[in-house]
């Protein structure tokens, strides 16, 4: 994995409110980071960080290796960033807004009309570039926001809580959009809301109180969480293989599907899953399949907080 974000013991107070607590975590090249946390979390102090925006008390802060405080102006070349309020002059169109925005942040001036259109053009708003910024709906406001952070082609990517005010069509739309931004460049995302992570991103950052409880892929948190969940296709009914396995084994699913072959899925429990093969072929079941199943975020996420899965998430506070 190349890294491309890397902190190291991140702190952050305000007179005598922790914001971040020794945070420190490396992500890789084209992932798409979801930044999940109750309000309060953190979630917008860290990526104020990352973008350069606000100094840390304490702690490291790599951006593809520049750090932060060595060449300020250098990292903050190599991220794009989007508040959770669109930084946006309201009174301008929304070409000239998107060019000046650019000029700020280096872009020649003879290579913008190209850079505006390919950024609108990437984000849908390719057909407001004309209108001004004040009579376009939250949603396309939101979309001109992500349009400035990238028009300097940034290596890293933050959005913080780009779904929020959004109405059901324009969520749908934000997520599909902040999901294809991955793979090219680094995108953090932030946000309360647990099904915009799972349906966006590759890897979960769950912060608490200004502490990192783990990061993460889902599977991996369900790891964290002890409650790794697997479905299992054998020959013989559900009834009977539900009989056979380890203890605390959980069926939490069954299914029939015709001509002796059922499904059951699982809550391991801490259980591995080579116990669970050797009890059912030991009672005779041929197992067909079994597979993991994506994890419930929201459980996982609940157990975290409540302190069921807390310091599992590799080193002090991150990996």
């Amino acid at each position: 994995m190349t890294v491309i974000v890397r902190t190291d013991r991140l702190t952050k107070s305000y007179g005598a409110v922790t914001a971040l607590a020794g945070v420190g975590f490396e992500c890789g090249a084209g992932e798409v980071v979801g930044v999940l946390g109750l309000n309060g979390a953190g979630k917008s102090t860290l990526l104020r960080i990352l973008a350069g925006e606000l100094l840390p008390s304490g702690g490291s802060v790599w951006i593809d290796g520049v750090e932060l405080g060595d060449d300020s102006r250098e990292m903050r070349s190599r991220v794009g960033y989007l508040p959770e309020e669109p930084p946006l002059y309201r009174e301008m169109r929304v070409r000239d807004y998107l060019g000046f925005v650019g000029a700020l942040n280096g872009v020649a001036r003879h290579e913008l009309p190209d850079r505006i259109a390919v950024v609108a053009g990437r984000v849908h708003v390719d057909g407001q570039l004309d209108r001004v910024v004040g009579e376009l709906s939250m949603g396309y406001r939101k979309r001109v926001g992500i349009a400035q952070a990238l028009l300097h082609e940034p290596d890293v990517v933050l959005l913080d809580e780009p779904v929020s005010s959004l109405d059901p069509a324009e969520i749908v739309g934000m997520r599909e959009l902040v999901r294809s931004l991955g793979g090219r460049r680094t995108v953090f995302t932030s946000s309360h809301h647990l099904r915009e992570v799972h349906e966006t991103c590759d890897s979960i950052l769950v912060l608490h109180e200004g502490e990192l409880l783990a990061y993460g892929s889902q599977e991996e948190l369900g790891v964290l969480a002890g409650r790794e969940r697997v479905e299992v296709e054998v020959r013989g009914t559900a009834a009977e293989a539900a009989g056979r396995l380890p203890t605390g084994v959980e069926v939490v699913h069954s299914a029939e599907l015709g001509d002796g072959v059922s499904t059951l899925t699982l809550d391991l429990a801490g259980a591995e899953r080579e116990e669970v093969v050797a009890a059912l072929v030991g009672a005779g079941f041929g197992i067909r399949r079994l597979e993991p199943v994506r994890s419930d975020l929201e459980r996982v996420f609940l157990d975290l907080v409540r302190g069921d899965g807390a310091g599992q998430a590799g080193g002090e506070n991150g990996p």
